[in-house]
């Protein structure tokens, strides 16, 4: 976030109330310059922290952190900059500071005060103009709030520090394709059993591109491996047979496509605790989860029950106003989930009572998000669906709620994002896939093809 052409410029970053909610540690992330919180943001954090929706954990975890830095500062003290000091060396990096609101601006107010953002604008101007030799930048998610910015003469950024991808093709797909054959590339290799595995050991030199645990590796002639480690030396390779992969089922489903066939290789594996999986609509992301998930909760036992959850829009967050229970709430927005249970038991003799047999048998559980923080579900499996809406600090709030005995999936397509200020390289989904690279117990994959229908595959490709 440093502007290397005005290094000699003191900064002051004001950080808007939608960082604030992106990641309520954000106030800590802009090293030694000057942090500015308008009196305009602690206003709208001060509303959204009591409402029953999924931000107001944020809020209230952003307030706290704010508290904390400024502690029992004098009011003057708080206008001119707090030390921010860091745990647990306590050294002091930056200043944070609150900008209160002024009616006696010096400068003539470029936009209208009827929106809180343009009342924030209008203050930064003044401040700009008071003191020029500070490079007062807005930094905000908003991109029309700094669209306005920029036309009112300031700078304004968005917020990239929990952005590990500038560009979502750099996102790995979880499975390395090798064109012809994988084997005329190796000119030495050792092989051995262990542990009821064929592993080859293959020279490092031979793999131009980065690997990390748990990616696949095929090619053209029908080899299959998975990474299991990798050395400066050697990529050890475990030997995959495609035939059986490709025939392999969980709870009468049996994969389409060699994507779906890995997948389903992870989300079976009983030593991989975290999956995710991405692809477009269509690609299966769903019935093969909760396929693999009843599968293992109804026949293997492995877990207790399966909870499912997922972000909601804002307009159906307040839960506790809708009549019913919380499934019965949570239903509209679970949908894809019972559709897909539907599906897989379309040719029973008595498909409703298929249907509700599974639900009782796997003890499905459908959990609203807001209602999840705290918990803790021991021999669970939580299916985690439409992650491409969640933040970083909400995928957190999550997946530490797997306790023991515990499998978390997650699924979502980067090109259907619908919450605000969200875009594919800062959704909670691209941040958790690129921190998890090379978890021993973690695994990605990315689905290709639409096998739902020859239409919706048309009108993916087409519309």
């Amino acid at each position: 976030m440093i502007d290397h052409a005005s290094a000699s410029r003191r900064k002051a970053y004001v950080i808007d109330t939608n960082v604030l909610i992106h990641d309520p540690n954000s106030v800590l992330q802009f090293e030694e310059h000057r942090v500015i919180i308008p009196m305009t943001v602690l206003e709208e954090l001060d509303k959204l922290k009591s409402v029953k929706a999924a931000v107001a954990g944020e809020c209230r975890a952003a307030i706290r952190l704010i508290d904390r830095i400024l502690g029992e500062a004098e009011p003057e003290r708080i206008r001119q900059g707090v030390p921010i000091f860091r745990e647990p060396t306590r050294t002091h990096l930056g200043t944070l500071s609150v900008l209160m609101d002024t009616h006696d601006m010096p400068t003539k107010e470029p936009l209208s005060n009827e929106l809180n953002d343009n009342k924030i604008i209008n203050q930064l101007v003044a401040l700009q103009a008071a003191d020029i030799n500070t490079k007062v930048v807005l930094v905000t998610k908003d991109i029309n709030m700094r669209l306005k910015a920029r036309a009112c003469g300031l700078a304004a950024e968005d917020y990239h520090n929990d952005q590990l991808v500038s560009d979502i093709k750099q996102l790995s797909s979880g499975c390395l394709e090798i064109e012809g054959s994988f084997w005329n590339r190796i000119k030495a290799v050792d092989t051995l059993h262990r542990h009821g595995e064929v592993l080859h050991f293959v020279p490092r030199e031979y793999f131009t591109e980065p690997l990390f645990l748990n990616q696949f590796v095929v090619d053209d002639e029908g080899f299959t491996g998975i990474v299991r480690e990798v050395t400066g030396e050697n990529v050890v390779l475990a030997d995959l047979k495609r035939d059986a992969l490709m025939h392999r089922q969980a709870w009468g489903l049996q994969p389409r496509n060699l994507q779906q066939a890995l997948a389903l290789h992870l989300l079976m594996d009983p030593f991989v605790h975290l999956v995710s999986l991405t692809g477009a609509a269509g690609s299966g992301k769903t019935i093969l989860a909760l396929a693999a998930a009843i599968e293992m909760t109804v026949v293997g036992k492995r877990f207790n029950k399966i909870i499912a959850t997922r972000s909601t829009p804002p307009l159906a967050e307040e839960h506790g106003f809708l009549p019913g229970t919380e499934e019965e709430k949570m239903d509209p927005w679970l949908g894809a989930i019972s559709d897909n249970i539907e599906a897989l038991h379309l040719d029973d003799h008595s498909p409703s009572g298929s249907i509700q047999y599974v639900k009782e048998k796997a003890n499905i559980q459908f959990k609203a998000l807001n209602y999840i923080r705290g918990r803790s579900f021991q021999k669970s499996l939580i299916l985690i669906d439409e992650c491409q809406n969640l933040t970083p600090y909400q995928m957190k709030a999550i997946i530490t709620r797997a306790g023991e005995g515990s499998k978390v999936v997650c699924l979502g397509n980067l090109a259907q994002i619908d919450t605000p200020w969200l875009s594919a390289t800062s959704s909670g989904l691209t941040y958790m896939c690129e921190r998890f690279k090379g978890f021993r117990h973690g695994g990605h994959m990315r689905l290709e093809g639409v096998p739902r229908s020859v239409l919706a595959e048309y009108a993916e490709a087409n519309l």
